[in-house]
């Protein structure tokens, strides 16, 4: 049987989980706006606040970080009319989706899930149901829209992996190619930002230590004090990337900079090498204000008129289900379950 052809879509969603940090930026963010503004796939954003209270949310916090998670996308450069940016408890094609992949998912397949295990702990029994399945309803974010491509970090490789396993199981079961198999994009200098205090450490909002990260909501100041006063190492920076290896406060630095000035990290150790950390920071720092302040300030901007925030969110929540509920009604018939006219 002859593979359908599926339109280039890219679809990728953030958890409005509460203060964005340059992880997020780097690592999704400043991607998503530029495969928007290549123009080869139809970009598809979303606040996935389904995902977020597999965890118990404060209602009021949960609203306000979907509302800064909006602001942070637009603020970043993605714009709602060439992409579309909603969030996901607005589109109930997801959820329905998703019941019908949790049919189809494999219970061995969610234990291993190594995200699960991390989150939940020693204490697993007590775990939401929502925690352990979430990847069934992942892979209904992904599919509902028949998206070929997800820009994801090392760390949710595996979450990809399991959509293509529902994928190639719904088709394989109901002997059709109705889903894609949808492929990872991962590239950049720093898909995974570690913290500035300890650069073993993926860069986290929840990280007791406020210098630990840096906040998209951070104004120029806080950037620079932060940037100053990361870890370091007493060396000079190497002239090749190799140099790098058993540094890691080094290398997560280093990979900052390439990323933020759009270069690779053996043309900024070309220029750098040699150079001691109390000439380095200052670059960086400077170069970090010049990106991310504009960033801020705009994102505070937005966040003064929610309604209209609200206005943006519910017109992408229409523009994705003229996509997504075609899909799922062809989904249902697949299954079998009837659907009046």
């Amino acid at each position: 049987m002859a593979q359908p052809q599926f339109t280039p879509r890219v679809f990728s969603g953030i958890q409005p989980s509460g203060g964005l940090t340059l992880g997020n930026y780097l690592g999704a963010m400043k991607r998503f706006v530029t495969m928007q503004d290549e123009g080869s796939f139809e970009t598809i954003y979303c606040m996935v606040d389904l995902h977020a209270i597999t965890v118990w949310q404060d209602p009021g916090k949960l609203t306000r970080a979907t509302r800064e998670l909006c602001a942070g996308f637009i603020a970043a450069g993605i714009d709602p009319e060439r992409s579309i940016l909603f969030n996901q408890s607005q589109v109930p094609e997801h959820a329905q989706l998703g019941w019908i992949f949790n049919c189809v998912a494999r219970m061995g397949w969610m234990k291993r899930m190594t995200q699960f295990k991390d989150k939940a702990g020693k204490n697993a029994e007590n775990a939401s149901l929502g925690l352990f399945g979430y990847p069934a309803l992942m892979a209904a974010d992904i599919l509902a829209y028949h998206a070929t491509h997800v820009p994801v970090g090392e760390d949710q490789k595996q979450h990809l992996e399991l959509t293509r396993d529902i994928a190639a199981k719904f088709n394989h079961d109901y002997e059709t190619e109705f889903f894609p198999l949808t492929e990872p994009v991962i590239e950049g200098a720093a898909t995974r930002v570690m913290s500035l205090r300890d650069g073993s450490k993926k860069m986290s909002k929840s990280d007791p230590s406020d210098m630990a990260r840096i906040n998209m909501t951070d104004d120029a100041e806080a950037i620079a004090s932060k940037i100053r006063k990361a870890r370091t190492d007493p060396e000079a920076l190497p002239s090749e990337a190799a140099g790098l290896n058993d540094r890691p406060e080094a290398r997560n630095l280093v990979n900052i900079y390439a990323a933020l000035a759009d270069r690779t990290v053996d043309a900024v150790l070309a220029e750098v090498g040699g150079k001691q950390f109390s000439e380095f920071k200052p670059m960086l720092a400077d170069l970090a204000v010049d990106k991310l302040s504009p960033i801020s300030t705009e994102m505070a901007r937005l966040m003064q008129d929610p309604a209209e925030i609200d206005r943006i969110l519910g017109r992408g929540a229409e523009r994705a289900r003229a996509i997504a509920a075609p899909i799922l009604a062809q989904a249902y018939d697949i299954v079998g379950l009837v659907r009046s006219a």
